[in-house]
């Protein structure tokens, strides 16, 4: 999952420590880490995140995401396919959009500083 500046400051405001949660690659982005293959916040053993209340945006706007092949999608591994509505996808897709557009800049600025 890609992180914003503004996930990353809410999550450590909430006690979330920045190198054991993110990792910036090349081209300037942040990712959340993963942890014997699952992501740093979710506990295996109780199947929930423990960051649910400051979950990064993209995680709140799961399960529609972006696939670069097909754009805005709602995953189907997720096992709440069904109960996104057309009007839902298309209100995250929007917003998901926007997002996007959001870490490319902040990438972009990581990069050239």
């Amino acid at each position: 999952m890609l992180l914003t500046n503004s996930d990353v400051r809410r999550l450590e405001q909430k006690g979330w420590t920045r190198e054991l949660f993110a990792k910036y690659d090349s081209e300037g982005y942040i990712w959340v880490r993963n942890h014997e293959g699952v992501c740093f916040f979710f506990d295996v053993k109780e199947q929930l995140c423990k960051a649910y209340n400051d979950r990064p945006l993209g995680c709140q706007l799961y399960p529609v995401c972006f696939d670069e092949i097909d754009g805005i999608i709602v995953d189907s591994i997720c096992p709440e396919l069904k109960s996104i509505s057309k009007e839902e996808k298309k209100r995250k897709g929007r917003e998901i959009t926007k997002l996007l557009k959001k870490i490319d800049a902040e990438a972009k600025d990581r990069v050239l500083q």
